[in-house]
């Protein structure tokens, strides 16, 4: 399908959001709410999260958006992300939102880093990026791929309410305040989400 056609197809049907994430939700909305184009969310349409079991960023975000475009028949976009550490190789990485636990408490994942990274000093300021892959499946098959960074560095204790899962920790590059001391508007100008959605939409011609 050319682009052109493809937006005609996301106004006409909207797109399905492949997450269960309010926040993403949220920015999603946000990103395309000058287009013309409505954003379902997959809670609406009843569909469980499936298991993320690829090995890369892009894997794991072609699994959610196929199984969610396959049982609805909507375009559907899903993106899989995390936070990349250069100390640790790159980890959590893929796993994310594992190391929160079942429970998703980000407080445990702050403290496994602190630990993995040999304590509290050499945790402040440890380089790491917030990576984003975005991938959006057609009916027809076919599908478009974006990716975000935003590189920057770790801070502790956690600063900030906002946001959600590490933003507390994260100071973006140039930047004085951690994502979770941001607004989301704030956040949304620059987010490796908003990267990606930045570079998809401009991959549309929305932009």
């Amino acid at each position: 399908m050319s682009n052109e056609s493809v937006v005609m197809l996301l106004r006409e049907r909207g797109i399905l959001l492949a997450s269960h994430n309010q926040g993403k939700l949220a920015e999603l909305r946000r990103a395309f709410a000058d287009d013309g184009i409505e954003i379902h969310a997959a809670p609406e349409k009843g569909l469980p999260e499936p298991e993320e079991t690829a090995t890369t960023f892009l894997g794991n975000a072609r699994l959610k958006a196929s199984a969610a475009m396959e049982a609805t028949g909507l375009p559907s976009l899903a993106d899989d992300s995390g936070l990349a550490i250069d100390a640790l190789d790159g980890a959590p990485g893929l796993y994310s939102a594992r190391w929160a636990g079942p429970d998703r408490n980000y407080q445990v994942a702050f403290d496994r880093i602190v630990s993995e990274l040999g304590g509290a000093e050499k945790a402040e300021g440890a380089r790491a990026a917030f990576v984003c892959l975005l991938v959006l499946r057609l009916p027809d098959g076919s599908e478009m791929t974006a990716e975000g960074r935003v590189p920057g560095r770790l801070t502790f204790p956690p600063r900030g309410e906002g946001g959600f899962g590490y933003d507390p920790i994260f100071l973006p590059e140039t930047e004085g305040r951690t994502f979770g001391e941001m607004t989301p508007e704030e956040k949304s100008r620059f987010s490796h989400r908003a990267r990606a959605l930045g570079t998809l939409r401009r991959t549309l011609g929305l932009t």
